[in-house]
């Protein structure tokens, strides 16, 4: 004996399409072929006929062409999201390399900022280089006039040469004070180490008592303007016996 049913309602699974759920009137026989296709739920439904099925499966299809065709325009939008990111790129190359080239320019107008303030000041400093050169004469010139007069012959019973010498005196004090007030400075290097750049070796000789390479003699004092050697001193160097 057959029992017959309402009907079933169950999901077909499609090629090329998602799977859709069917209600279709059967018997029990029908129901066990049904059974292998797919789940099967029992609901009260409509008459299902098999032309139904077949365009339930078309628009399935549709639908899953649809989707296709919307997948087809992923690339085309790849594409773009990919010229966007080769233009930005490119763009943050630019900007590097203009950064780099601003910084590469504040850094020479630094350095040369800092040349001209530095030839600036140089000049401020050695400006009167050739005038003191030409003072260093007179300097010379009264030195030797206060060595040259006898010890013995200063004194009250020879009151003009003491008072001629005693202005000679003051005058090489003042003049003296006027080169340090411009940062000439004199140099007399005796007991000490010889300096090619701050002296000038006329002789070498040897001298008992003293190291060789040391100063023995100054023949003629020298000076340096703000710590630039002027005029080296001429000196007698110390050679070993």
């Amino acid at each position: 004996m057959i029992e017959q049913l309402n009907s079933v309602t169950f999901s077909v699974p499609c090629k090329d399409a998602v799977p859709f759920s069917v209600t279709w009137k059967y018997d029990l026989t029908f129901l066990s072929t049904i059974l292998q296709v797919g789940v099967v739920t029992i609901n009260n439904g409509d008459w299902v006929t098999p032309r139904l099925l077949c365009t339930a499966a078309q628009q399935k299809s549709t639908g899953a062409g649809a989707e296709e065709e919307s997948g087809a325009q992923k690339p085309e939008i790849s594409a773009a999201e990919k010229a966007f990111a080769e233009e930005k790129t490119l763009l943050e190359e630019q900007l590097k390399d203009v950064t780099d080239k601003y910084k590469r320019a504040l850094a020479d107008t630094e350095n040369f900022r800092q040349r001209s303030q530095k030839m600036i000041d140089d000049a401020k400093l050695f400006g009167i280089q050739g005038f003191c050169k030409d003072l260093l004469e007179v300097a010379d010139i009264l030195e030797k006039a206060t060595e040259s007069v006898p010890k013995s012959e200063i004194s009250a019973s020879n009151p003009h040469l003491k008072n001629l010498y005693d202005g000679l005196v003051m005058t090489d004090v003042q003049i003296q004070k006027v080169f340090q007030k411009h940062g000439l400075t004199k140099l007399n290097p005796v007991d000490q180490k010889f300096d090619p750049y701050e002296h000038e070796a006329i002789f070498h000789a040897p001298v008992a008592g003293k190291e060789p390479g040391t100063i023995a003699v100054v023949t003629k004092v020298g000076y340096k303007l703000h710590g630039r050697t002027l005029r080296p001193a001429l000196v007698g160097v110390v050679k070993a016996p």
